[in-house]
């Protein structure tokens, strides 16, 4: 089973901008509905995709300066990363295969 990333304003540079490997980020909150609509698409992805994507996770309510670097206004909001650089975004909970379509644009 591939670890999902719980990342933090401290390390996000380190983990996702330095990133070898393309990452999806999920930006969440706990109390979220959607959020937790789309976690467990996010852990399959992460499995599927192991060794290939790397899947990161952010508690907005723990750590604000990411999200407000990225505009981060609604959530569940995943970012996909290749070389540091935003890819792509997917606002909202959406169906694991308009998520994967994205993945599979990163590869």
């Amino acid at each position: 089973m591939a670890d999902l990333v719980q990342v933090t304003d401290d390390n996000f540079d380190a983990e996702i901008v330095k990133s070898d490997l393309p990452v999806m980020v999920d930006f969440w909150a706990e109390w979220c509905g959607p959020c937790r609509m789309v976690a467990p698409v996010v852990e399959e992805l992460a499995n599927e995709y192991e060794g290939k994507i790397k899947v990161a996770k952010m508690d907005v309510d723990k750590n604000r300066q990411t999200p407000a670097k990225f505009g981060i206004r609604n959530i569940p909001t995943l970012i996909l990363f290749k070389g540091g650089e935003v890819a792509h975004t997917i606002i909202g909970a959406q169906p694991k295969s308009s998520i994967e379509a994205e993945l599979k644009k990163l590869l």
